[in-house]
C-alpha cells in the first residue's frame, strides 16, 4: 500500500509520521494472527510507546489504530471470546459472609486505614466483596487502576477503586477550561473513583467522609509509586436515585452538575444510562491551569 509521506496522525501528545505508519502496517502484515490485545502490545513495543513506568500505552494505541482504520489503512481484529467481557463473576465464598453488625462511633473505632491491595489473594477477595455487595458488581478495570481496602485493625470495613477518568464529560471539561486537544493530551491526569463501598454491616457515622479525606491525601503518592506520575484531579459519579452524595460534600468534593445519561463507548458506539451527579476533588492548587498546560511525564494506557 502506498502511503503519502505527508500523512500524519496525532494521538495525545505524540505525532505519527510516514515511518511510524509504515512500521505499524509492517507489524499488521508480519503478525496476521495476533489477537487485538497482543497486537496493541506489539505495536507499542515496536514504537517504544510506553508509560513512565514502562507499561505499553494500550488505550492510546487503540485510539490511534481506530484513526488508521477509519482511513482504510488497517483492520483491527475482533476481540476473542476469552476477553474481559466473558470473564465469569468472582465466586461467592464464606470469607465474604456478613459478620456481626459494627455499630459504634468513629471515635470509638480503631484507627482507620485506607491501604492499596498488593497481593493476588487480597485482589481476589476485593473482587469478591465488590461483586457481592456493590450495586454495580465487579467489572474488570481497563488501564490504570488501584484497589483499596478500608481497614480498622484486622477488620475489613469497605472497598475503593480508583481508575481511568471518563473520556468526555461536559461539566468537568468546562470547569477545567479544556479544548478537545487539551483533553486528549491530559485526560490521564484525572482519576475516577469508580467504586466505593462501605460494607452494609458497618454502621459508623462519618466513616465514609473520613475515608474520602484519607484517600485524597494519599492518591498522588500511590499513583506516583505505581505508575510514575501524580494525578491532579479526582472525579466520581453518584446515582441520585440511590445516594445523596453527602459524604463527598462533607470531604470537600465539588458538585459540578449531572451527566446526560448518554456516552461514547468507542467510535460509532454509544450507550445509555441514568443521569449521575458529577463530583470533583482537586488534588493540588491551580489544578485547572495545570490541566490546560503541557504536562511532563503524563502517560496513557
Amino acid at each position: 500500500m502506498s502511503i503519502s509521506e505527508e500523512l500524519t496522525f496525532r494521538q495525545g501528545d505524540r505525532e505519527f509520521g510516514h515511518e511510524d505508519i509504515q512500521l505499524i502496517l509492517h507489524t499488521f502484515k508480519l503478525f496476521p494472527t495476533l489477537s487485538q490485545s497482543e497486537l496493541l502490545e506489539t505495536v507499542c513495543e515496536n514504537l517504544n510507546w510506553l508509560t513512565a513506568s514502562g507499561f505499553p500505552k494500550r488505550h492510546a494505541c487503540k485510539q490511534l489504530l481506530f484513526q488508521m482504520e477509519g482511513q482504510g489503512l488497517v483492520q483491527l481484529p475482533q476481540k476473542r471470546c476469552q476477553g474481559a467481557k466473558s470473564r465469569p463473576p468472582p465466586p461467592k465464598t464464606a470469607q465474604t459472609d456478613p459478620p456481626d453488625t459494627l455499630d459504634i462511633s468513629l471515635k470509638a473505632l480503631a484507627t482507620v486505614y485506607v491501604e492499596p491491595v498488593t497481593s493476588e489473594q487480597e485482589r481476589h477477595l476485593w473482587n469478591e466483596y465488590i461483586e457481592r455487595y456493590h450495586p454495580l458488581g465487579y467489572k474488570h478495570p481497563f488501564g490504570y487502576a488501584i484497589r483499596y481496602f478500608i481497614r480498622a485493625n484486622d477488620q475489613y470495613l469497605g472497598c475503593i477503586m480508583l481508575s481511568g477518568a471518563s473520556r468526555a464529560l461536559a461539566p468537568r471539561d468546562a470547569w477545567i477550561g479544556w479544548k478537545p486537544k487539551q483533553r486528549k493530551a491530559n485526560l490521564s491526569w484525572i482519576v475516577n473513583n469508580s467504586r466505593y463501598l462501605i460494607f452494609p454491616w458497618v454502621k459508623v457515622p462519618h466513616l465514609a467522609s473520613h475515608v474520602l479525606g484519607q484517600l485524597a491525601r494519599r492518591v498522588a503518592g500511590d499513583w506516583q509509586e505505581r505508575f510514575g506520575f501524580s494525578p491532579l484531579l479526582l472525579e466520581t459519579f453518584v446515582d441520585p436515585t440511590h445516594y445523596s452524595g453527602i459524604c463527598y460534600q462533607a470531604s470537600g468534593w465539588e458538585l459540578l452538575g449531572e451527566t446526560t445519561g448518554r456516552g461514547l463507548a468507542q467510535p460509532g458506539k454509544t450507550y445509555t444510562s441514568s443521569p449521575k451527579l458529577i463530583y470533583i476533588k482537586p488534588l493540588c492548587k491551580h489544578s485547572q491551569s495545570l490541566l490546560c498546560s503541557t504536562l511532563q511525564g503524563r502517560t496513557e494506557l
